[in-house]
């Protein structure tokens, strides 16, 4: 979210009250569940996939940002006897070991099955079985894009399995593997016809792809099939907002595109503020993609709104001059003075730009990004000068207000927190980058995308703890605020 810069000196004189505003602000974790396992099947026949369990997770964690949705739980295939031959023992071990989650033996001894085993019709389908609780036990231990593999493994010789297809779609799905394809979705559809999550998947391609009407279509088949797997409701809840949203508020828009935006606006067809938008949009998408080491998988859109419908229909803070709504997937900024005040127009595209950016590399891990280093790197990545707090500190004293009371949502601060909460922002952003590198800091993001919180990403990356961080931090803004005043 971007806020415009006031007379911010002021802010700092009543540091004191405003730290008030930030008692109780706490994050909240969310606890995992161990998968669902599907029924037992003859270890003839293709392994058949069994609907998840209800998910007894809490609501999705709110960020003050959006909402996260649930990660779809993997599915276990429960094994029988191993079919009689030479090798049942080798494959009795590989079951044991994953079982006992030691997946990278397990993995070393499925790769060495002679061709005698995974060729045989009696065995392949076992075989493919194990691949995919290993694909299920490495995503546990290691995170989606490392099950990807053993699933591809376990297609091989049971390419209809709807255990594995569905796993490997839930993992291209979380880690926005481009290979969740439409012609995909539509197979494993016919596959699995009782399931929601591939007419789901379908439903959140076709938004991004701006296809309403096909989105529409999918999303009422996936909620009809809703109850056969209850773990993904917050997705659902998630995609039913974007696309009734969109729906009722864009239908009107007219839209152009770039290579890698559609800009969207509600007035006449204003060439000007259109090409404008856009060339400040590719610009970002070049020098801030760098920076940040990441590209966007698909068309960002930039929908261009009057002053009212912005803070009407947005709902958002008085303070705000534009925001990226993570929900709907779009950077919304109002037209009034887009083209009478360029540099202010490039600096606020630019600013949301990073926070969509950020968004989708992050994944659903997104929220994890405190807000202060999401807004910190927004305002370092958008060019927009911010003065540092000892350039504006009044008295003998800087005081500051604590980094972990900064990482929940700012939306609903008044004004003159707002203003202070981005100055630390800012400013903890910037000796971040200075100190320890970009390198560092997208090491950071790594490790909050891998489950990390900001204080363990900051140990294993900085080899400092957070609040030694905030020390050295604050400890050299008061060395600075020192030599002015000698």
């Amino acid at each position: 979210m971007y806020t415009g810069r006031r007379d911010i000196g002021n802010f700092v004189v009543f540091l004191g009250l405003i730290l008030v505003f930030f008692v109780g602000y706490h994050a909240w974790l969310k606890p995992k569940n161990s998968p669902p396992v599907i029924p037992e099947v003859p270890p003839t026949e293709p392994a058949q996939a069994a609907p998840a369990e209800p998910s007894h997770d809490p609501p999705p964690r709110h960020t003050g940002e959006g909402v996260a949705p649930e990660t779809p739980e993997p599915r276990l295939v429960a094994l029988g006897d191993v079919p009689e031959s030479s090798h049942a023992e080798t494959l009795k071990e590989i079951r044991t070991l994953i079982e006992l989650d030691q997946g990278a033996e397990a993995e070393a001894k499925l790769g060495a099955l002679p061709n005698e085993v995974v060729g045989d019709p009696k065995l392949k389908p076992y075989v493919a079985v194990l691949w995919n609780n290993l694909g299920v036990l490495e995503g546990k231990l290691r995170g989606p894009a490392t099950a990807i593999r053993a699933y591809k493994s376990g297609l091989a010789l049971n390419p209809q399995s709807p255990a594995l297809n569905l796993n490997l779609a839930h993992a291209y799905w979380e880690t926005h593997d481009p290979a969740l394809t439409q012609e995909f979705l539509e197979q494993l559809a016919k596959l699995v016809p009782d399931d929601p999550f591939p007419h789901l998947a379908l439903a959140d391609l076709l938004y991004g792809k701006d296809d309403l009407k096909g989105a529409t279509r999918h999303l009422e088949m996936a909620t009809a099939r809703a109850q056969s797997d209850p773990g993904l409701k917050a997705y659902l809840e998630m995609v039913t907002a974007k696309v009734k949203g969109v729906g009722n508020t864009e239908q009107a828009l007219l839209a152009r595109e770039s290579s890698h935006f559609v800009v969207k606006f509600d007035g006449a067809q204003d060439y000007a503020i259109w090409d404008e938008v856009l060339r400040i949009l590719e610009t970002a998408y070049r020098e801030i993609g760098q920076t940040l080491g990441y590209f966007p998988s698909k068309p960002i859109h930039v929908v261009l709104l009057s002053e009212e419908q912005f803070h009407g229909e947005t709902g958002t803070p008085a303070w705000a001059d534009a925001l990226f709504d993570p929900v709907l997937g779009r950077i919304k900024v109002p037209t009034r003075g887009a083209l009478t005040d360029k540099a202010w127009l490039a600096r606020v595209l630019r600013h949301e730009f990073v926070h969509a950016l950020l968004h989708e590399r992050m994944g659903l891990k997104a929220g994890n990004v405190p807000t202060w280093l999401n807004e910190g790197l927004a305002m370092q990545l958008a060019g927009d000068p911010w003065p540092d707090l000892d350039q504006i500190a009044r008295g003998p004293e800087l005081k500051v207000i604590p980094l972990s009371l900064l990482e929940g949502g700012w939306a609903s601060l008044p004004p003159e927190a707002a203003g202070l909460a981005y100055l630390e922002a800012n400013s903890a952003t910037r000796y971040l980058i200075d100190r320890y590198t970009m390198e560092r800091v997208r090491a950071i993001l790594d490790r909050i995308k891998a489950g990390d919180t900001i204080s363990g990403a900051i140990h294993d990356k900085l080899m400092i703890t957070y609040e030694a961080f905030q020390k050295r931090w604050t400890n050299k803004l008061k060395a600075k605020l020192e030599s002015r005043k000698t």
